[in-house]
């Protein structure tokens, strides 16, 4: 028997009930509250409560104190690890943002004018977002080793330049971690760019040449103002994934020299698995997470509004 026969010959009060419960959207998201619950908003909670204990990794016992947030919050590696974080995020940011743009626009003037490659320098650019971190930063040791082998190098070798310490010397070695993250996050600000100036109106750009506006006008003027929430949105998604990056720095420095790479996620991860220290790892995941949601709410108050739109 169908639906709407069943329906038909329910009593008028049972008839009621599932017009409501089809029109009300709780029913309709309650799994997706849970398995977000179950999934996610536990682990959350969960890393909130450890952060007030003393627990570890190889001991059963824990008791509630505030002694873990003061000794983590309070340890002198901290302001390091910190600086270390805001050049490894700062410029990550900025980076991706503007490669991702360039790549973006290249494509998109190479399509307009039909230029063979245009598909080719999409796809190569996306490579970089697949390739797992782990593999990514072991790509990039053997480019920046400073062996016979190392790829950059010998180039350096070859044109008679003396060789760089790309991973030994504390001064070069953010500025390599920096470059190998740029690299594989600049295909996801390509996306996000490419798609936000798919969805510009023609009829701008035409209005901006009646008007006598150069390319480098219309740029300024006209694109960058329509792709402000698009940079807005992207700013804070690579932020908030730039922030928890930690494998392709452990596998191309784990960090060094000394800890002129370790990063707040890094720090972390060596606190629970090398320390065994787990309610020290959760006193600053915690500062991650107010970090990230700090800075997101500062990128979101720059949104344009609704009205402004």
């Amino acid at each position: 028997m169908s639906p709407i026969a069943l329906e038909a010959d329910s009593p008028p009060q049972s008839r009621t009930f599932m017009r409501r419960f089809a029109g009300a959207p709780l029913p309709w998201i309650m799994p997706v509250i849970i398995v977000i619950g179950i999934f996610y908003l536990y682990p959350v909670i969960d890393v909130f409560r450890l952060s007030f204990t003393n627990a570890t990794l190889i001991g059963d016992n824990q008791d509630y104190t505030l002694g873990s947030i003061t000794n983590a919050l309070s340890s002198p590696q901290l302001p390091d690890i910190l600086w270390a974080t805001l050049i490894f995020v700062g410029g990550s940011v900025i980076g991706q943002q503007i490669l991702g743009l360039a790549v973006a626009v290249t494509v998109i003037r190479g399509e307009k004018r039909g230029l063979f490659g245009t598909t080719i320098l999409r796809t190569t650019a996306l490579v970089a977002w697949v390739v797992p971190g782990i593999a990514g930063g072991i790509i990039w040791q053997m480019l920046f080793s400073e062996a016979p082998y190392g790829a950059l190098n010998s180039i350096l070798r070859l044109m008679h330049m003396p060789t760089v310490a790309w991973l030994s010397d504390p001064a070069i070695a953010p500025w390599s971690t920096l470059i190998s993250n740029i690299w594989r996050g600049t295909a996801f600000s390509m996306v996000v760019m490419y798609a936000a100036l798919k969805a510009i109106d023609p009829s701008l750009y035409e209005a901006a040449e009646v008007d006598g506006a150069t390319a480098s006008q219309q740029f300024f003027f006209v694109t960058l103002p329509q792709l402000r929430a698009a940079i807005l949105v992207n700013m804070i998604l690579i932020t908030i994934q730039t922030v928890n990056t930690f494998d392709a720095i452990i596998t191309l420095t784990g960090g060094g020299p000394g800890r002129a790479t370790e990063v707040i996620s890094l720090y972390v991860f060596n606190i629970v698995f090398r320390n065994y220290d787990l309610s020290g790892g959760s006193v600053l995941s915690v500062l991650m997470l107010i970090i990230s949601l700090g800075l997101a709410f500062i990128y979101a108050s720059f949104l344009p509004k609704e009205e402004e739109q």
